[in-house]
């Protein structure tokens, strides 16, 4: 089968693979449809990550299941699917609150080298019951990618920042994932939320979208806003040095900094002494893929979370590396790319 590929910092490519095997009775073949490019692809892309070998890539995928095991119970060949990002054994104690990442024999992500890339035209999932969902009624392809990972990601920020009803918000980086950070803040009942980002055109789409739009270089307008005391939750969808040093001093003591943005490799200088004195809570958290399921398709369906305008050019799977050329370069233009196949 065809697969993206990456061998090196900066070299996608679409290249052949041996055609995946179903992994144990549990678990299921998927013929993906559509892919997307997420933002954590980057770190191999921009040389974050070391490769030893070259690796599949991709988490976001839908697709339809083309052959099940004998325990499989919730889906069947012919359905159309979503593919949860982070997979979990789906039967210990840890899976059994529904969060991957719980999971006791530790959560594993498609595309990272354990398992298989979802930028593929097939996908072999372990633990089908609990990693697959039929695509629900009234969900199209974007907002069914988006479950796989983004959105999830965006909510569980919210959650886990503890926001406040009515309280001021800060969300650092407007990417997809920040972007559906900051309109799950807003429905999770935020007031003024600041979204923090260089990029003129993704700070319009946040002003759009009901956000007070702001440059690093402004940061200090949330403490004008709020009397100088900071804001009470802080989401951080980069993962950087810059950026979690920003939320842990932009956000007010005893308040909450959530952070969901993938830091590379190197160790971060946390200022431990300042944040106790300050009694901050930190927070940081992948995707809870499947608890959030039950929370956003409602919500989705009923047209009371938006997702539009997140996904930007729609490429074919042949243009894989000018795709990721596309997506490094962080423009208003294209935030995120979904590879149809």
């Amino acid at each position: 089968m065809r697969a993206v590929l990456i061998d090196q910092p900066g070299s996608v490519y679409v290249g052949t693979v041996p055609d995946p095997v179903l992994p144990g009775s549990d678990g299921a073949i998927v013929q993906i449809s559509t892919a997307a490019i997420c933002g954590s692809d980057l770190h191999f892309y921009e040389g974050d990550y070391p490769l030893a070998a070259p690796v599949s890539l991709g988490h976001e995928a839908v697709g339809t299941v083309v052959e099940v095991g004998s325990d499989v119970r919730t889906v069947k060949v012919g359905d159309r699917v979503l593919v949860s990002s982070v997979a979990g054994c789906g039967h210990c104690v840890g899976c059994d609150t529904r969060d991957p990442i719980t999971c006791l024999s530790g959560p594993l992500i498609f595309g990272a080298g354990a398992l298989g890339g979802a930028q593929a035209e097939l996908l072999a999932v372990p633990g089908a019951d609990f990693q697959l969902l039929r695509v629900p009624d009234g969900i199209d392809t974007e907002a069914a990618l988006l479950l796989t990972d983004n959105l999830a990601t965006g909510w569980a920020a919210a959650q886990r920042a503890e926001i406040p009803p009515g309280a001021t918000v800060v969300v650092l980086g407007l990417g997809a994932v920040g972007l559906c950070a900051l309109r799950s803040a807003i429905a999770q009942g935020a007031g003024e939320v600041f979204a923090v980002d260089p990029v003129a055109g993704r700070r319009d789409i946040a002003t759009a979208g009901g956000a007070t739009a702001i440059t690093p270089e402004q940061i200090g307008l949330v403490h004008e806003a709020t009397g100088g005391r900071g804001a009470a939750s802080v989401i951080d969808a980069v993962g950087n040095d810059t950026t979690m040093t920003t939320a842990l001093t932009c956000v007010r003591a005893g308040g909450t900094v959530s952070v969901v943005g993938v830091h590379n490799l190197n160790p971060f200088p946390f200022p431990a002494t300042l944040s106790l004195i300050r009694s901050l809570t930190l927070r940081m958290t992948t995707a809870p893929v499947q608890r959030t399921w039950p929370e956003l398709i409602p919500l989705l369906q009923a047209g009371r979370l938006d997702v539009g305008g997140i996904f930007t050019p729609s490429m074919t799977f042949d243009e894989a590396p000018q795709a990721y050329a596309a997506v490094a370069a962080r423009t208003a233009d294209c935030i995120k790319v979904a590879l149809a196949l």
